[in-house]
């Protein structure tokens, strides 16, 4: 049974999307924010390959073509923005102070708790395009000379982190204005965390989605500048 599992080309597909609604089910059944689908999904995944005893790779052959519809997905986040058009324009030079912010807090942190924990240069750079999507992230690391599967795990954790706490955090803080919101969601935490933006409100979701992009292009250019004060 294992290996015509295994040898399936639609193994690694199916155990994702299963897991997946294993995790929306039990986020609608118990309501609670860390019972979030995505980590909820990550976590069965991997407890299915151990306990199965497969490897990555056998895994990765059917679940790859779940990963060829990240960049599309990422693209259709364009929609929302389009409808909040006016609402972008109103509010330009804030959304951009707001995104800058965000992402040179994300930069100077890692580089700062590069400093304080001695990490390798390899180490540093994996982890700058932590707050930016997996396309996008995967590039940077690469070029910069990081570990690009530490990079991805990096990425994943930082969003599924950014859509648990996000809500909770805005309510500490009393931050009401929708437009705040979702800067700091989609700037922090990417496409995962956008999914709670969308959650939240239209304009929410809109700005966040903004975010990815121009935070993810801002990134491209600091982590650059950055990879080379360690």
């Amino acid at each position: 049974m294992k290996e015509f599992l295994v040898d399936s080309v639609f193994f690694g597909a199916f155990i994702s999307l299963a897991a997946y609604e294993a995790g929306l089910l039990l986020k609608r059944k118990l309501k609670l924010p860390i019972l979030n689908p995505l980590l909820i999904g990550t976590i069965l995944v991997v407890l299915v390959l151990v306990l199965l005893n497969v490897e990555y790779e056998h895994y990765n052959e059917g679940a790859r073509y779940i990963s060829y519809l990240l960049t599309p997905a990422t693209v259709c986040l364009a929609v929302p923005l389009y409808q909040q058009l006016t609402l972008l324009k109103k509010n330009a030079k804030a959304v951009a102070a707001g995104i800058l912010a965000g992402v040179l807090t994300s930069l100077v942190s890692v580089f700062l708790l590069a400093k304080l924990f001695g990490l390798t240069h390899e180490q540093y750079v994996t982890l700058l395009p932590k707050s930016i999507t997996t396309a996008i992230g995967l590039g940077v690391s690469q070029e910069l000379g990081g570990i690009e599967t530490i990079t991805v795990a990096v990425i994943i954790i930082t969003g599924i982190l950014g859509n648990v706490i996000a809500e909770s955090l805005c309510k500490i803080f009393r931050i009401q204005e929708p437009v705040a919101k979702g800067l700091a969601i989609g700037t922090a935490s990417h496409a995962i965390g956008t999914a709670k933006a969308m959650e939240l409100g239209q304009v929410e979701g809109a700005m966040s989605s903004l975010a990815i992009a121009v935070a993810g292009l801002l990134t491209v250019v600091g982590a650059s500048v950055f990879a080379g004060f360690m």
